[in-house]
């Protein structure tokens, strides 16, 4: 099997891959509350931005689900994991927009790629 070099797109997806990576296994087990899942939102987007080649990021903190939670609990917070989120990464990477999503998806958070397209 011959080397070849990653396509530009190709590389955008491994881009996206790194950045939901960081996004998940940094912030999984955060403190988390009604009060503070909007200024846990921003920390979380505004940490990923950092990363290189990141055109966007958007997190909602599902407060529904949120709340059903802690309704079944004493303690006032509970700790972030999956089934609370819903993300959307766009990464640019030399001319390929690349959207992955985030959700839950038969009881798992499935992240997927959405779409690769040329914005040259």
């Amino acid at each position: 099997m011959a080397d070849s070099t990653p396509t530009d797109a190709e590389a955008a997806c491994f881009e996206a891959g790194i950045k939901f990576g960081s996004l998940y296994h940094q912030f999984a087990g955060t403190p988390v509350s009604p009060e503070s899942a909007a200024s846990l939102e921003t920390a979380i987007e505004e940490s990923i931005e950092n990363q290189p080649h990141c055109a966007g990021v958007t997190v909602e903190i599902q407060r529904e689900e949120l709340e059903a939670e802690l309704a079944e609990s004493s303690a006032d917070y509970t700790e972030l994991t999956g089934r609370f989120l819903e993300v959307e990464i766009v990464v640019d990477y030399e001319g390929r927009e690349v959207v992955t999503r985030m959700a839950m998806e038969d009881g798992y958070p499935l992240m997927k790629l959405e779409s690769v397209r040329d914005t040259t």
